[in-house]
Order: C-alpha cells, then structure tokens, then sequence
C-alpha cells in the first residue's frame, strides 16, 4: 500500500503503518494536550496505540487462521480506520472462510476476557459502569474498546468479518457467486440505514455507510469475476494489441511508448520475445526524475513477473492477479513467446460482453495476437 512505513515483520508478514496513522496520533496528541495539558497528550497517545495494538492482534488472527489453509499474509497495515490484512487469496471453501472471518473477533474476545478478568474483585458485583466511564483507566476503556470492536466487526456487511460470515453460511446452501451477491444487498441495505440515521445523529455514521457500501459493491464484483471466470480461457480475455518495449530500451523510449500507446504497464521482451519483466508508468516516471532518459529499462523494470499460458483457465489467471497484484498479467504460448496481455480493463470488458452473450456459447471474437515493440 503507498504511503505507508515497514516498522516490523513477525511470522513473515510484514506490519506497515499508513503515514496517515502518524498525523492521526499527532492530532491525538494535540486534542488531549489542549484539554488536560502534558498528562492528558500521553494517555491519550498512549491508548490509542494500546488500541492499534488490540486491532494489529485482531489481524493476526485473521492472518494465522488463514496460515491453516495455506493461504500466506504478505503485509499487514495499520490505518486511522483500522487494520488491513492482505490475505494472499480468500479462502476457496465456505468453511474455512468462516473460520478465518470469524478468527479475527475472536481474539477481540480474547483480551476484552483477560482485561475484564484484571479488572474483578473478588466479592463485586459486575458492573458495565467503569467500562462505559470515559474518565476510567486503560484498562477499563481497552475492555470497552475490544467489545464495541467485536460487535462492529460482526455486523453482517462486507469489509466487516461480519460480512464474510454471512457469505461463508449462505455459500454453505448456494454458490458462492450468489452468496456473495445476497450477503452485498445486506451490507448495502445496512449502509443505507447507517447513512439514514447519520444524517440526523451523528455524521460520522456516513462515512462508515461509504465505506460499507463501496466494501459491498466490491465484493459483489470480484464474485461476478469469478462466476464468470469458470470455464474460461485466458485467451478470451486477453489484450492482443498492445506495445511492447525491448529489454535494451531507454527510459526515454519508454516515455515516448506512454504517449503514443496510452497504455500504462509495458512487457519488456529479450531477444527471442519473451517476458524478462514489466515496466509501468510510475517506474517510468520515477527513472525520469532520480536516473535520467537513458537509463536502460532493464534497470527499473519489474522482475519476477508471473505469466499465464494461453490455453490455461481464466479463473488461474484471476487468481494469480490477485496473488501476485501485477497491473498486467502476461500470456505466452507453448514457445514461451508474448501473446497478450490480462489487465484489469479487459477483464472489465469481457465481463460486459459475458453478460450479454448466454453462458456456455465461447465467445464471439477470436483474438489474434499483434503488438508494436518500442522502439
């Protein structure tokens, strides 16, 4: 995620934090220090990392659950508006899905026990006071904290887990696609309702329908993909036409390819025309800025990037765009040779044209691989 700091790696998973979260803590800070002086900036600093630490826990448990499956965390990072934990992939059954979504609220459940047991004594009664008291100690607050998240977080609206348990359960009866477009008009209904009440109460509930309305939709289109994915080719749904970029090429000619092709991810070929990496537009402009026109494409170039053959699965290919969160996923043939590209805009457009031609006919267009090398 851009903007955002490496500050450690645990179990393999990275833990960055936005630089956002920084000015949040700043401005924290600054809110306590101008109501209670010095004393009241660090408790308030201080239990807002104390809070983050709870959230960071929550994603581990999302992150480990996952690790059960085989399914790698690569990063996890911090935001002011929580946690995010990039699964590698979500898990294909609906059960294991339940049990990654509901690992994360579980550990909440975890330190708001062990919190509430710290705060007992022996003989007292239980009392919800000292934890709803905003004048009370860490402890208390941290308690009341992990419960308001547990319940937040179960609220059957995507990006919630909540969300992701009621398409996990409903996928347990019907396919996942239609899971996924059932537990999407819950969470869209629930936005809704969040917008409706905000506008009379409280405003920050609008920003969190935004946010639930925009992580339904989401969800919706990337099960759509994946409905649509199922018993099709690569092939059809490739770009053949394109520009590719020779691996002895300039920035500068690299450059000039942005212009005249409007394309953002260039293939950069060897000699034989296979994929030795991927050059994009922010690569490009970076090289310009700190190395100069003629540094050689090879010198900022992605490595590593994976390919697809062109007569493997379309489902594949989604999935290894997920993955590996490459802009634009190469196709070769059984030479090893460039054929096309999958990118985001044609995986769009073939969406479009799935929805219109009946399932099951192939596709009405026949791709024949053409591209221009720069220079």
């Amino acid at each position: 995620m851009r903007w955002s700091i490496k500050i450690a790696r645990i179990a393999g998973t990275e833990v960055r934090i936005h630089v956002t979260f920084l000015l949040l803590l700043a401005w924290v800070g600054f809110v306590y220090y101008r109501q209670g002086g010095p004393a009241a900036a660090v408790d308030g600093v201080l239990f807002l990392l104390l809070l983050f630490g709870c959230v960071l826990l929550h994603e581990f448990g999302h992150a480990l659950a996952a690790r059960r499956f085989g399914i790698p965390t690569p990063d996890i990072t911090l935001l002011p508006i929580g946690g995010v934990a990039r699964l590698q992939r979500m898990p294909d059954q609906p059960r294991q899905e339940l049990i990654v979504a509901l690992a994360g609220p579980a550990v909440n459940v975890v330190i708001a026990a062990v919190l509430l047991l710290l705060m007992a004594r022996p003989g007292d009664a239980f009392s919800w006071g000292p934890l709803t008291d905003h004048r009370a100690g860490l402890v208390p607050r941290l308690a009341w904290v992990n419960i308001v998240l547990v319940v937040f977080n179960l609220i059957p609206a995507f990006p919630m887990d909540g969300g992701r348990v009621l398409r996990a359960l409903l996928a347990m009866r019907m396919n996942y696609a239609r899971a996924t477009q059932i537990a999407a008009a819950v969470g869209q209904g629930i936005a809704f309702l969040f917008g409706f009440i905000g506008l009379f109460s409280n405003p920050l509930l609008v920003f969190v329908a935004l946010f639930v309305y925009l992580g339904a939709s989401q969800e919706a289109a990337v099960a759509q993909i994946k409905d649509l994915a199922r018993g099709l080719l690569v092939s059809e749904a490739m770009v053949t036409h394109f520009a590719a970029l020779p691996a002895d090429a300039t920035v500068d000619e690299a450059a000039a390819a942005v212009v005249q092709s409007y394309q953002h991810e260039f293939p950069v070929l060897d000699a034989q025309g296979r994929v030795v990496g991927m050059l994009t537009q922010d690569a490009i402009i970076r090289a310009l800025r700190t190395q100069g026109p003629q540094t050689p494409v090879r010198d900022v170039m992605h490595t590593g990037v994976p390919v697809v053959r062109v007569d493997e699965s379309f489902e594949r290919a989604f999935q290894l765009m997920q993955e590996s969160r490459c802009p634009a996923l190469p196709v070769v043939g059984y030479d090893g040779r460039l054929l096309g590209l999958v990118t985001p805009e044609s995986v769009g457009e073939m969406m479009m044209m799935q929805a219109v031609l009946s399932r099951g006919s192939g596709p009405a267009w026949h791709p024949t691989p053409r591209y221009r090398l720069y220079p």
